[in-house]
């Protein structure tokens, strides 16, 4: 994510937009998604700034691409701030508490259908004793 400075035009974001992305494929990785947030306030003031134009890219690769994107974010006076966050470590826990949570989740729907057929049999077998 990298907050672009607001006096920046629409047209010169995408134009950095679309410079990052062919850096990005230049050294080898691919753009899952990306999200143009658009102008937001930010949470403090930065170089006596108080608005900023927010884009979020999600990349799949290896670390250098990462590596020559930060670098050159570095260096670009129009970008004010960005972050890079690794997130397939978070992504394998989050599958994986996933998964867990859908099996318990088809255990409790079988036990509860069990539970269900053997009341709806008392319940039949008591219609017939009367």
């Amino acid at each position: 994510m990298y907050i672009v400075a607001p006096e920046m035009a629409d047209d010169d974001v995408t134009k950095l937009n679309d410079s990052i992305t062919q850096i990005i494929e230049k050294e080898g990785g691919s753009i899952v998604r990306t999200d143009n947030v658009g102008r937001r306030k930010l949470a403090y003031p930065i170089q006596k700034k108080t608005e900023g134009h927010y884009v979020l890219h999600e990349i799949e690769g290896s670390g250098k691409e990462i590596f020559e994107l930060e670098r050159r974010m570095r260096v670009n006076d129009a970008i004010i701030r960005f972050v890079t966050v690794r997130v397939d470590e978070d992504r394998k826990t989050a599958d994986k508490l996933k998964a867990k949570r859908d099996a318990r989740q088809t255990r409790r729907g079988v036990a509860s259908n069990r539970g269900r057929n053997q009341e709806t049999g008392a319940e039949a077998a008591a219609q017939e004793n009367q």
